[in-house]
């Protein structure tokens, strides 16, 4: 951990971004002073963790790469199966920190991403129908109001809770009629954030995640008590 931390280190002070080669081994060695296996586990525990990758063969070696909200998912579906916590505990989290997101956004969201909020809203609604569509559009709006809030540590937990699994995952349904419902608080949300209203925006959402939460509570209690587990991440 010393050695990832101190590789993390030089990576940061030398301006380093995704692509871009890191020493070779034998500088690398040269430099920390530690044996071949202690380097190559260090190596090892930063590829998993995302923030290099390793590539064999002439030209290869270590490259800078960026961690991104799979693998702050991966750990958090982790903690929360060791801590035996229930799917309610996602969409807890998700009451919790969606309203003030979709505040924030409201007052920073670009050009780029209040369009890309709006062909998911007009992707979705063209699709009610096809479940997949229905599913990846809902996540797409989500992910880009929670980057459009500015705000690094709402970007990334926002997008890792929606990824630790689709309630589908533990048995919930969304019949066409209810995916309807969503497109139309989508909507409303979209509205809201366009007009750069953030006190709307935020109740707008409010909104939305609680008739969410009222709709598994009363179709889906069972699923809310599921616990969440790693195998079931998507």
């Amino acid at each position: 951990m010393i050695i990832a931390r101190r590789i993390v280190g030089e990576i940061h002070r030398g301006g380093l971004v995704r692509g871009d080669k890191l020493p070779s081994e034998k500088l690398m060695l040269d430099e920390y002073q530690v044996g071949r296996g202690t380097l190559r586990e260090a190596l090892r525990y930063l590829e998993l963790s995302g923030a290099i990758s390793l590539k064999p063969g002439p030209g290869g070696g270590p490259t800078v790469e960026k961690p991104d909200a799979t693998h702050l998912m991966n750990s958090l579906g982790l903690v929360l199966q060791f801590e035996g916590a229930p799917f309610s505990t996602i969409v807890e989290a998700r009451a919790g920190l969606e309203p003030m997101a979709a505040r924030l956004a409201a007052e920073r969201i670009t050009g780029d991403q209040l369009q890309a909020l709006a062909d998911s809203v007009t992707k979705m609604g063209e699709n009610l129908r096809d479940l997949d569509v229905f599913l990846e559009t809902n996540r797409v709006f989500h992910d880009v109001i929670a980057t459009a809030s500015g705000n690094v540590l709402f970007g990334y937990l926002i997008d890792a809770v929606d990824g630790i699994f689709e309630g589908v995952a533990v048995g919930v349904e969304y019949p066409t009629v209810r995916r309807a419902k969503v497109h139309e608080a989508h909507r409303a949300i979209l509205d809201a954030i366009e007009s750069g209203d953030g006190t709307a925006a935020e109740q707008a959402m409010r909104t939305h995640v609680a008739e969410l939460s009222a709709y598994l509570r009363k179709k889906f209690p069972s699923a809310l008590s599921k616990p969440v587990t790693w195998e079931a991440m998507q």
